[in-house]
């Protein structure tokens, strides 16, 4: 599976951005997706997931009311909506992909996905 990020950039705080995250090579609905991030100095951590079907999703408390996943297993393509941006937001943005069986597990844990994308720089200044 390959993944590829977009939407990155920089925004002032209290403003949104949208990032996307386009995969192939493997039929987009047999896999799980999930967005973590890594700050400089920091271990990579988790944020957002959904699972295959979509119908569920998971976030980490400290973006949780503020960020929303969504995917389009049409296009291929993961979303993360982000909103009320921070500058404790600032990082690098991954999307994640793991194959499952269940179409409604959310994966929450780093070793446990498959493929990573190469990763979209948010930048939130105050």
């Amino acid at each position: 599976v390959q993944l590829v990020e977009s939407g990155g950039g920089l925004v002032q705080a209290g403003g949104s951005l949208r990032l996307s995250c386009a995969a192939s090579g493997r039929t987009f609905s047999s896999i799980a997706m999930g967005w973590f991030r890594q700050a400089p100095g920091k271990e990579r951590q988790f944020v957002a997931g959904i699972s295959r079907s979509g119908s569920r999703t998971f976030y980490a408390d400290s973006v949780k009311g503020r960020f929303t996943t969504s995917r389009d297993n049409a296009k291929n393509t993961v979303y993360l909506q982000m909103n009320s941006l921070k500058p404790e937001d600032t990082a690098v943005y991954y999307c994640a992909a793991k194959t499952l069986a269940s179409t409604i597990v959310v994966v929450t844990t780093t070793p446990q996905y498959d493929y990573w994308g190469q990763g979209t720089q948010v930048t939130v200044y105050s």
